[in-house]
């Protein structure tokens, strides 16, 4: 079984690089899940219901989340648009799933391939550097005992390479993958964990290169430069597709091996 995780698509620029991309390697690579985290899908900031279906109809199986998740206010009443059991697209846009209990939407899914393949998705938060929510380690837990499909994915939304690393050796053996998001910088240490499950500290952003992780460079130099406020805008330049490739045993869920990608126009 084949995995392919792309990573946080930022702004227009990111959704036209994905939208260039992901056919041929979906197609070429024969990939038979999908997910993408989406969380800033919607001029860099947030994702709308408009700019999900985008990803879904490019095949996505699952979108991922993050911090940023609730910064356009109306994919609150798209997740919360369908009950839990169910299968449809706002059921498969995920948000954190150690937020505080109450808050709009789930934090993981279970599902099914037209092949019967069982897998699941889960989105986690960390809590060095980030806002406060539950503990990640915790709660991967808690939903491990529910979930019954071998193929298990973790999309880890998180700051600290040392959190990430943690959960990753933390869950290892017990999930096919451990893959981070949220720096926007795609690391070098993608690999098959001895247990079994693949591990990435970050996947990268899908998005604008000759930014500063996706913001107008001009603008956030002028922060660093001044210490003063600064309107933050989605960059242009130099679109990259950034994404990681994960091949598994359907039946056990192990990962068998890793690779990177980075494609440019």
């Amino acid at each position: 079984m084949r995995i392919l995780f792309v990573g946080d698509v930022f702004g227009h620029a990111g959704r036209h690089i994905v939208q260039e991309h992901l056919p041929a390697l979906v197609t070429n690579h024969e990939i038979d899940l999908l997910i993408v985290n989406a969380e800033n899908s919607a001029g860099g900031f947030g994702v709308t219901p408009s700019t999900a279906n985008e990803l879904f109809d490019l095949g996505a199986h699952v979108l991922t989340t993050g911090n940023h998740v609730w910064d356009k206010r109306e994919i609150i009443d798209y997740l919360q648009s369908v009950p839990a059991d169910s299968h449809d697209r706002p059921r498969r846009v995920l948000r954190p799933a150690n937020y505080v209990e109450g808050t709009p939407g789930f934090g993981w899914y279970q599902g099914k391939l037209a092949d019967q393949q069982a897998y699941a998705v889960i989105n986690l938060q960390g809590r060095v550097f980030m806002a406060s929510n539950d503990d990640p380690f915790r709660t991967a837990d808690r939903l491990l005992q529910q979930i019954t499909a071998p193929v298990i994915l973790v999309d880890f939304h998180a700051e600290a390479t040392s959190e990430k690393a943690a959960l990753g050796w933390y869950l290892d053996g017990r999930v096919t993958a451990v893959l981070g998001t949220h720096t926007h910088v795609p690391t070098a240490d993608d690999r098959v964990l001895p247990g079994g499950t693949a591990y990435q500290t970050d996947v990268g952003m899908s998005g604008p290169y000759g930014s500063v992780i996706g913001v107008e460079k001009e603008m956030v130099l002028h922060r660093f430069l001044t210490g003063m406020p600064a309107r933050f805008e989605q960059a242009k330049a130099d679109p990259r597709l950034s994404a990681t490739l994960v091949e598994c045993d359907g039946i056990s869920g192990k990962a068998l091996s890793t690779r990177r990608f980075l494609l440019g126009e």
